[in-house]
């Protein structure tokens, strides 16, 4: 049971993550919203541009959407231009995402926003700070990257093999289907 006391240092915690969130969506929103697009296309723009080659089965993982919700806005981005798909040369089937030129200048713009706005944070609270909110979001995340972890290869603080192997979203059974 949590004291009435640690409740409201929660609730604290809880209110300063949606206003933080906010101030650092904010201009990519604006953005955004200046192109017809929305979060869930900056968010496919970092992935492919952090992960290039990376497939739409890629994106359900990490992203922890469905395939229905992952492919509007895909299709918004390869129709527009940001985003291109080749087939794999190993599976025809399978398709490798790339940013073109305009979608690596519209994810620069996006996400350079951000990084100016956190480094700037950072270097306000300090070098131990920033480590400790690193180790506070990992957690949250369920990433289990924490302040000693090395800050080479994947970043987003899995890997794509990893993001492979975590479950998708839940699908409902098709109405009249059995598990046996």
């Amino acid at each position: 049971m949590i004291d009435r006391k640690t409740a409201d240092a929660l609730d604290d915690a809880l209110a300063l993550l949606f206003y933080g969130f906010r101030g650092v969506t904010a201009e990519p929103d604006r953005m955004l919203a200046e192109r017809g697009l929305s979060r869930v296309h900056h968010r496919i723009l970092y992935f492919v541009r952090r992960n290039p080659g990376l497939g739409p089965g890629d994106l359900v993982r990490i992203l922890r959407v469905s395939k229905q919700a992952l492919a509007r806005p895909l299709k918004d981005l390869l129709v527009g231009g940001l985003v291109a798909a080749a087939p794999v040369p190993e599976n025809r089937r399978r398709k490798a995402l790339r940013l073109t030129p305009s979608g690596a200048r519209l994810e620069r713009r996006l996400s350079g926003s951000q990084r100016r706005r956190f480094a700037s944070v950072f270097g306000v609270a300090g070098g131990d700070a920033a480590e400790g909110w690193r180790s506070v979001m990992a957690l949250l995340s369920g990433t289990r990257r924490g302040p000693h972890a090395p800050a080479s290869g994947r970043r987003q603080g899995r890997s794509i093999a990893a993001a492979r192997r975590a479950p998708g979203p839940r699908r409902a059974a098709t109405p009249g289907a059995r598990r046996r």
